[in-house]
């Protein structure tokens, strides 16, 4: 009879796969829940924000590859005036 009570108990709690994945699942849903209330608190920027910063990285973007640029062609032409000096190339 004990042996009996100790297989109905067995059968009737889940596998070790089976609490793992259904622990996943409310693990997973409590997730998407607490991403769904921070979103809410998100204060987005508008139109013209987004417009005004945009106009903002790329005017700075471009100065800095100019800068870069003109610093590149500096070094090679010192780069290579020293090599002549040393009549490498």
């Amino acid at each position: 009879m004990a042996t009996q009570v100790a297989k109905v108990e067995e059968e009737k709690q889940p596998s070790q796969l089976q609490q793992r994945v259904s622990g996943s699942l409310q693990r997973s849903k409590e997730f998407i829940h607490d991403v769904r209330v921070e979103l809410k608190k998100v204060t987005w920027p508008n139109r013209e924000d987004v417009t005004s910063t945009t106009g903002v990285v790329i005017v700075t973007v471009a100065f800095f590859g100019a800068y870069l640029a003109i610093v590149e062609w500096l070094a090679q032409k010192g780069l290579d005036y020293i090599l002549k000096l040393f009549h490498v190339a």
